[in-house]
This record gives structure tokens, C-alpha cells and sequence, in this order.
């Protein structure tokens, strides 16, 4: 195999750094597969493990693609690692991987045939081609990532901001050629606490851990401040609601997990896509952490043998891509599939490695959602349940959202949260170890500004298996507030358990200024009722018989999510600090109530 590296000229002059894995007989034209990746493109991938803990390198990647007469093609985003330019997240990758695309389909060692892949940020640099399609693209991989709408998800959540943004651009300013090659520069940002930090949010320019690299501290501000929608969430990099179409004839292979911060985007992708007719589509949903596609569990859960990627859908990861690539470019795949693994149905032992046993397997299907699903309403009831029918007379509970006391965050679908928060599936409890709790092990449902909701013991199974949504009927005497919305499959007490688990299975926020339209903000009128909707992260989970399904309602989530002042104020540096009374409604006239998808 020739390695090649080259500087590919950008249409501004900068040169970006590729490295090009061409098979030995270079006489040949070949078809190419290409990552574009801000992480280093000679770097080992933290997600190319296979089941075995072994790191698979980029050399290998390419050597397994070579025997399938395959090129393979690694660059470094602008402003990363060995590439020029200035790093601006997200917003140059449409430009730049055209222009890269293109150079690569006129070289005589091309045959014409280009497919993209990658993981993450390197998933989020191939749809940002779709604004103007490069000649020769016939595949993509679309692995973790692919922003469907990042403000709706990726950056910001139902109005809320991501705080993984924070803590990414904190970490990779680190790894930043500025940084390598002043010392100085990474000597001051290694200095800053961000534990610190993340105690004073919001940050402000010129005071934040980032200051001494403004431009990833202006790129992160930008985007926490940004919080209306509008034009400048519709860049090409970050909004392809309105461009899948572009698409909707090559094959396109998309991959998340359950706990992964991408659910939406990637559901949301294969929709647009299936609904504009591609019937060239493969959907793989597993039980992991972001990328952690052959680890058996996340967080404090274990899923059982049956989860991993490798020796369930495929020999490897790496062998199934090759395969998959193999066959869009010889034209002879069929590909149309659907893998979902329903998490649940374990023992709920605790296992050696004191993770709780939680189980579950893989659904192959048709189509997403997955047949033969209906929906089920349950709606909350002034005793803190979850029932068919809603209550006749009016009743209200009232909790106070103290913006100096948030609710902490236990796990979730997230990444890059670390050395701050983790994701995962976790006992919804106040553990040490977690960013912002009291460590003593309370229950999150003890606190006074969580309100549970529980339905009475499952007398069979209940397979939840789609989209979600809660409608909370609400007032406040504050001019703004958030909801949000934890669903959470309750395990009973056992002897390895005694205090029984409260397992997180997804979760979801809306920052109520936005009820009514993302770009235009509305104040609440104080104590009036309003109408929030909560949409978290579809998902696939069995509540087995003898567990209940319990639904968390309050008002923030940190550091998952960026902390509401309660304030009304439309501008990222007032940061008054209100404590809001809020009052959910259940009646008749406020049904309050959370809708799922459930299997047969």
C-alpha cells in the first residue's frame, strides 16, 4: 500500500493535510471512502475498539478497505493538527469538504466512485456536503452524528444550551495548534478549574477558561448566545432539515445508541431521508454511549453479551463497513435494514462488577418507528401517579426551581461532558462522583423540586419503543422557567438492591420562553397556565412486569443543560438569579400527560 500525504489547496488558499492509503498496484483507478476529522488524522479513533479492547488504527482501517480495491482518505479539518486556517467549529466543513471532494474525484487514481464516513464531528462534516453535492458521491456512513438541526440537537435542546459544547471546547483549545505551539497559551488553559468554571456559568467573553485562545472562546460563546433560531442556525454545516432530499438516491448507512447525544439526529435523518423515497437506507440503534459501540454496558448498567456491535451485527465493525462499502460501489448490496436493540428484560441481579443487570436483544425490522406500535397516554395524578384516565378535579402541586441549587445531572444521553459529566444509565441518586450533588446518596426523587410520577406495579410487560412526549399544563410567578421531563424504568427492592434502582432511560427540556415559537421568545404572564411540550430522546426500553414506569418532572438539569436564571431576560449576560414557584395543573381542563410508543 502507497501512503501519499497531501495538501489539498482549499478555494481561500489554505491547504489542508490528507493522507491518502492507495492499494500497491497504483496503475489502477479505485474507489475512495473519506473521513474528514478535527481529532487528528493519524491519531487512533476512540471509538475504532473492537470488542476485545483493541485499538484499531487508521493504517489498518485502510488496509482492510485496500484488499477490497478501495482507497483510503484522512484529513485534518482547518485549523486542526498538520491542516492551516483558523478552527471555527462546524462552520467551514461545507466549503472545505467540497472543495476537498472535488480535488479527490478529478485525480486519475479515482474511478469516479466517493464515499464518506466517519464518527461524530467526522459524521457532521459529511452532511455538511449537502448544500452543494460534489460530483462522484454514491455512499455515506453516518456514525453518531449528522446534524439533522443543531439546535434542536447537537448544540442546543428545546431552547436550552448543550454544556457539552463547553466542555469540548475547553479540551480540544488544549490539542489546538495555537496551543502546541505556544506553551505559554496551553500553560494558561491548563491552569483554569473548569469544576470552577462550570460553577460561574454563564461564561462571558474575556472571562471564561478560553480566554486565552479567543477564537474557540468566541465560537462558543456565539453559539450560547445564539439562543433565538434563525439565520444563523441555518448555516450549512449545522441545518440539513431542508436538503436530505439531495440524497435521497445513494445509500446511506446510519448509526447511534441510546445513550448517545444524537438519538434525535439520527432518527430524524433516517425519517427525511425514507420519507423523500431512499429506500437505500441501514439503521443500527444500540444500547451504547457515543461510539462505545462494543461495550456491554453503560454507566452503571449492564446490557448482557448481546449488546456489543461486533459478533451481534457483524464479525467486526470494521469488516461489516467493509462489506457495506464493498457492496455501494460494486453496486450489488441490498440495503435496506433495520437493527434496534430493546434494552431490557435482565435479571437485575448485581453482577461482579456491582453493574445492575439490566439485559435486552436485537429487533430487526423494516422501518423506524418499528411495526406494529401504538401509542400509549398516561396522565399524571395529584397523587404523584400515572394513569389511563385523567383526573376530574383540578388539583396543582407546587415546587420551587432555585437557579443556585439546580437539579444535578446523573447520566443521560450525552458526550464529551468529561472531566464535568458523564453519561450513561445510573440510580437516579445523588452520588459522589457527580457534579453538583450532595454525595450522600439521597434519591433524586427525595428532593422537593422533583416531582415523581409512577404508575402502580406493571402487571406485564410494557416494550416502550419510539417517540415521547409530555404535556405539562403550568404556571409560574416567574417570567420564564424551564421543564423538564426524566423517564425512568423503577426496578423493585431485592436483596442486591435494597433501596430498589431508578434506572434514567431518556429525558428531555424545553425553556419555556420558546412554547410557542423558536424564533420569537414570549415571557410567562405570571401565574397563568401555560402549554409546555417536552420531547425527549426516542427510545426502546422494556419495563418488565413487577418494575414501573416513573416520569421526573422539574426544572433543570446541570450541567447537562445550561441553567435558566428565571429572569425573562433575553440576553446571556444578565444573570440575575430568580427563584421561581412553579405549579403543575392535572385536571380535566390541564391534562397533563406524558404520551409514548409502545410495542406489541
Amino acid at each position: 500500500m502507497n501512503i501519499i500525504n497531501k495538501k489539498i489547496v482549499m478555494r481561500d488558499g489554505v491547504k489542508l493535510s490528507t493522507d491518502i492509503y492507495i492499494p500497491e498496484d497504483n496503475e489502477k483507478s479505485y474507489p475512495v471512502v473519506i473521513e474528514r476529522t478535527p481529532y487528528g488524522k493519524r491519531h487512533l479513533s476512540r471509538s475504532e475498539i473492537d470488542m476485545f479492547g483493541n485499538s484499531v488504527s487508521r493504517m489498518e482501517m485502510a488496509r482492510r478497505f485496500a484488499q477490497d480495491g478501495i482507497i483510503t482518505i484522512f484529513q485534518d479539518c482547518r485549523g486542526r493538527y498538520d491542516s492551516e486556517g483558523i478552527f471555527v467549529k462546524y462552520i467551514n466543513e461545507s466549503e472545505d469538504g467540497f472543495d476537498t471532494l472535488q480535488w479527490v474525484y478529478e485525480q486519475e487514481w479515482c474511478n469516479g466512485k466517493i464515499a464518506t464516513m466517519g464518527l461524530s464531528y467526522a459524521a457532521h462534516t459529511q452532511l455538511a456536503l449537502l448544500e452543494v453535492l460534489p460530483s462522484g458521491l454514491c455512499g455515506m456512513v453516518l456514525d453518531s452524528g449528522g446534524f439533522f438541526d443543531a439546535y434542536q440537537c447537537g448544540v442546543r435542546q428545546g431552547g436550552a444550551f448543550e454544556m457539552k459544547q463547553a466542555t469540548w471546547a475547553y479540551k480540544q483549545a488544549l490539542e489546538s495548534p495555537e496551543a502546541i505551539n505556544q506553551p505559554e497559551i496551553r500553560e494558561l488553559i491548563e491552569r483554569e478549574d473548569i469544576f470552577q468554571w462550570f460553577k460561574k456559568t454563564p461564561w462571558q467573553r474575556g472571562h471564561s477558561p478560553l480566554s486565552a485562545l479567543p477564537d474557540y472562546e468566541d465560537y462558543l460563546i456565539t453559539q450560547w448566545e445564539n439562543e433565538r433560531f434563525g439565520e444563523f442556525w441555518k448555516k450549512p454545516a449545522i441545518y440539513n432539515v431542508d436538503k436530505l432530499d439531495k440524497i435521497k438516491d445513494i445509500p446511506v448507512l446510519l448509526m447511534s445508541s441510546w445513550f448517545d447525544v444524537y438519538v434525535s439526529s439520527t432518527l430524524n435523518n433516517y425519517s427525511a431521508l425514507k420519507a423523500c423515497g431512499n429506500e437505500k437506507l441501514s439503521l443500527i440503534m444500540g444500547p451504547w454511549l457515543h461510539g462505545n459501540r462494543n461495550d456491554t454496558y453503560v454507566g452503571n448498567v449492564d446490557f448482557g453479551d448481546k449488546a456489543t456491535f461486533d459478533h451481534n451485527l457483524g464479525e467486526s465493525w470494521l469488516e461489516y463497513r467493509a462489506n457495506w462499502l464493498a457492496g455501494i460501489f460494486n453496486e450489488n448490496r441490498a440495503f435496506h435494514s433495520v437493527d434496534i436493540f430493546a434494552m431490557g428484560g435482565g435479571s437485575g441481579a448485581k453482577l461482579s462488577s456491582q453493574r445492575l443487570s439490566h439485559g435486552g436483544e436485537w429487533i430487526r425490522g423494516n422501518s423506524w418507528p418499528l411495526e406494529n406500535t401504538n401509542s400509549l397516554k398516561y396522565y399524571l395524578t395529584s397523587n404523584r401517579g400515572l394513569s389511563l384516565e385523567p383526573e376530574l378535579i383540578d388539583n396543582k402541586i407546587s415546587f420551587l426551581s432555585n437557579p443556585d441549587d439546580p437539579i444535578p445531572t446523573i447520566g443521560g444521553a450525552l458526550t464529551s461532558g468529561g472531566p464535568v459529566f458523564y453519561g450513561g444509565a445510573y440510580d437516579q441518586r445523588e452520588a459522589s462522583g457527580f457534579f453538583g450533588t450532595k454525595g450522600d446518596n439521597s434519591p433524586l426523587s427525595s428532593r422537593d423540586d422533583v416531582i415523581s410520577f409512577e404508575t402502580p406495579v406493571l402487571k406485564e410487560d410494557l416494550l416502550v419503543c419510539g417517540d415521547i412526549k409530555a404535556v405539562i399544563y403550568l404556571s409560574s410567578d416567574a417570567m420564564d422557567t424551564d421543564v423538564t421531563v426524566k423517564l425512568i424504568d423503577v426496578y423493585p427492592v431485592s436483596s442486591d438492591f435494597p433501596e430498589g434502582y431508578a434506572m434514567n432511560i431518556t429525558d428531555g427540556i424545553m425553556r419555556a420562553r420558546y412554547r410557542n415559537s423558536w424564533e420569537i421568545p414570549e415571557i410567562i404572564p405570571k401565574n397563568q397556565v401555560v402549554n409546555i411540550v417536552v420531547t425527549p430522546f426516542q427510545t426502546c426500553n422494556l419495563f418488565k412486569k413487577g418494575h414501573k414506569l416513573r416520569v421526573d418532572v422539574s426544572s433543570s438539569n446541570f450541567p447537562k443543560y445550561d441553567i435558566n436564571p428565571n429572569n425573562g431576560s433575553f440576553d446571556l449576560s444578565d444573570t440575575r438569579k430568580v427563584v421561581a414557584k412553579n405549579t403543575i395543573h392535572i385536571s380535566d381542563i390541564y391534562p397533563s400527560h406524558i404520551s409514548i410508543e409502545v410495542k406489541k
